[in-house]
């Protein structure tokens, strides 16, 4: 039997005391509390855990312990918190054009669709520093949107994203082709395990902040604080990354301290 979601203990870890009817205002309401409290992390990952998709190993994860996860975690927890609330999800996977063209890049990220009040929406809780924190329209157009809008391009649907320096540029790209949760456990063991996968040898995080946002990739740590220029420092070592986890992320992990990053040769 499948688990199921315990609303009270996720909307308690989420701090939302909002409304539990499928509207739209609740959608938005709990995206922006999602996006708020639970960080992107690949931790896991480079401590050569396995990483569950199923309800009960979610809860336990990011519920239970408080932790991050990644857009496989993200998604698959929120899709069924907003079925358990009785909103119409559809699962999607997309191909991320940040960092090469489409013709390079795999189904290698997960996001949802939400149809609510007469209109469908892009719901997109793991997409690290580049998730938009509300429901975007699923319509083909920029005009009112200053951080994600969605275009089409032929086939594919796009998202657009701010990057830090604020250009806007195009995320990730899917046909909106309906995928079975099923297919997402193919592609997290992919992500999770192959040795080429960029979660595989890199560290990334990123966590909202009362000021705005951090965002690490590595040993770069990039606070963003509103209008202000963004600062970037660098992690010294393992104990520094430690410190950092408590102050921005809202958990500890003593298990860091011995992290081996592949794009970081000196902590093999």
């Amino acid at each position: 039997m499948v688990a199921a979601v315990d609303l009270d203990a996720y909307f308690q870890r989420i701090d939302w005391s909002g409304g539990r009817d499928p509207t739209l205002e609740t959608l938005a309401g709990l995206i922006k509390a999602h996006t708020a409290r639970i960080p992107f992390e690949n931790l896991d990952v480079l401590l050569g855990r396995t990483l569950r998709l199923d309800v009960e190993g979610l809860q336990d994860k990011i519920v239970g312990a408080r932790r991050g996860g990644y857009c496989f975690e993200h998604a698959s927890l929120f899709a069924a918190v907003l079925e358990a609330l009785g909103f119409q999800v559809a699962r999607h996977a997309a191909r991320v054009v940040l960092f090469g063209p489409l013709a390079e890049a795999k189904r290698d990220h997960m996001f949802m669709t939400v149809a609510v009040s007469g209109a469908t929406y892009v719901v997109d809780p793991g997409f690290g520093p580049f998730a938009p924190r509300f429901p975007v329209p699923l319509v083909d157009s920029s005009a009112g949107q200053t951080t994600h809008w969605m275009q089409r391009d032929g086939n594919f649907w796009v998202l657009h994203v701010t990057r830090e320096d604020r250009q806007a540029v195009a995320g990730w790209a899917s046909t909106l082709e309906v995928e079975n949760p099923l297919d997402f456990e193919v592609f997290n063991h992919y992500i999770a395990t192959h040795p080429k996968s960029p979660f595989v040898n890199w560290i990334f995080l990123s966590a909202v902040t009362p000021e705005g946002r951090v965002n690490v990739m590595n040993r770069k740590v990039t606070l963003l604080r509103g209008a202000a220029e963004p600062t970037a420092t660098e992690l010294a070592d393992r104990a520094a990354l430690r410190g950092l986890l408590r102050q921005h992320f809202g958990f500890d992990l003593p298990e860091v301290e011995r992290l081996v990053v592949p794009a970081i040769p000196e902590w093999t």
